[in-house]
């Protein structure tokens, strides 16, 4: 008898791919749905990203724009009923302490000195709600912000406590019509009349607070008129701010700092102190910190999208090969191998979600920016997040067709041609 040998068809990756293209713009709406969770997955994972990243510069941004080479000292805070007030709210602070630091800290370049209150500035029928501050001649230049328009106070108007001010972009433009110069003009804060003599750059908001919603008046004023002086050692401040030469600097003026204050208070361990030191970057770490949580949180979130697409696969790969049942057993009984059925179910399934996966992207890029465009932050794509969600497509299609490619590799060719 003559031996019959069973011929296989040796199918090359070209011809995989082709069909496996063909069996799948055939069910081109089963596809596209198939690709729908994949596509939402990856969208998010890399809007979310971006947003968060975008955020979290623009942030870094405005910090530095007002120096990371300063540090910020608040007096203490008050206790009511056991419940603490807030740094600030108690008077353990003085400008002599400031001025103390300015002479004894070498690590510090330039000390100024506030004092903070809520007012009202009034100017004709116009009202505004905002922060007073008094503040000394170094506050324009340890806190990089220079008058607009007009001038800062000058020596004299210090030391004679005279009632001038300068006033914040935003309560101008709510003090005054446009094109209106209020240079000269008198407006009125709490009880006093005082002569505007400026109107600083806008600077823009940090951490929720707008730093052009505020007024300028001499730190004597301030103490004298409007708040009066609240301590027997001098006085009375919120807290002031220390300049150092560069950021390498801050760590040695913190250190610096916190010695004078606590001798001049004489404060001994274990007692507490009655002040509280933070700098901006602190402020930087501390939001980057959040920043990055939130955004693992969201992309996490995202990720469950990938998940329901990866089922989705499955499922459809599944359903495929139980309506494909002859068309196997038709290539197998031609000569078809085993790893040619279970080749062409995953070049399908990796196709369908490196698809999803490249759209994805591109419609998460497009999110991304127009959000940047929209919010006015900076649009940050990074690389690795493109290539994760490709990456993670990728994994999706292998695991999610991995089964149902195994169950049309090993369908018997007999069963599979007599099934309708």
């Amino acid at each position: 008898m003559e031996t019959k040998r069973i011929r296989t068809i040796k199918i090359s990756f070209l011809e995989i791919a082709t069909m496996a293209l063909e069996a799948l713009w055939s069910n081109r709406l089963r596809t596209s749905l198939t690709m729908l969770g994949v596509i939402i997955g990856i969208a998010s994972v890399i809007m979310v990203t971006s947003v968060g990243q975008g955020v979290q510069k623009a942030t870094e941004q405005q910090i530095q724009a007002l120096g990371t080479n300063v540090m910020l000292v608040l007096s203490g805070a008050a206790r009511s009923g056991g419940i603490s007030q807030g740094s600030g709210s108690a008077t353990t602070l003085t400008w002599e302490d400031a001025q103390a630091i300015a002479q004894q800290s070498p690590a510090a370049e330039a000390v100024t000195a506030f004092l903070q209150r809520g007012g009202q500035v009034v100017y004709g029928e116009q009202n505004s709600s905002t922060s007073v501050l008094g503040v000394d001649l170094n506050y324009s230049d340890v806190k990089e912000i220079k008058p607009q328009v007009g001038q800062f106070f000058t020596q004299d108007d210090l030391n004679n406590a005279e009632s001038v001010t300068v006033l914040g972009s935003k309560v101008k433009d709510d003090l005054f019509a446009a094109g209106e110069t209020p240079i000269g003009k008198s407006v009125r804060i709490q009880a006093g009349r005082y002569r505007v003599v400026g109107v600083m750059e806008p600077k823009g908001s940090v951490g929720g607070q707008d730093q052009d919603d505020r007024v300028y008046v001499p730190l004597t004023t301030m103490s004298s008129q409007i708040v009066g002086n609240a301590s027997l050692n001098g006085t009375a401040i919120s807290g002031f701010w220390i300049k150092a030469a560069d950021q390498a600097q801050l760590e040695a003026a913190q250190f610096q700092v916190t010695n004078v204050l606590r001798i001049r208070h004489g404060i001994f361990p274990p007692n507490p102190d009655d002040f509280r030191i933070s700098s901006q970057i602190d402020i930087i770490n501390t939001f980057s910190s959040v920043v990055g949580l939130f955004t693992v949180l969201v992309s996490a979130i995202a990720g469950i999208s990938l998940v329901v697409g990866g089922i989705g696969i499955a499922n459809i790969m599944l359903v495929s090969v139980v309506e494909r049942t002859r068309e196997i057993g038709i290539r197998k009984a031609i000569g078809a191998t085993n790893s040619a059925v279970l080749s062409q179910f995953l070049a399908e399934a990796i196709m369908v979600s490196l698809a999803g996966g490249a759209i994805g992207v591109a419609i998460g890029v497009s999110l991304a920016f127009a959000a940047s465009a929209s919010f006015k932050f900076p649009f940050v794509i990074s690389l690795w997040s493109v290539f994760a969600g490709l990456a993670l497509a990728l994994v999706v299609g292998l695991l999610a067709g991995v089964i149902p490619a195994r169950n049309a590799s090993q369908l018997d060719p007999i069963t599979a041609l007599r099934s309708d």
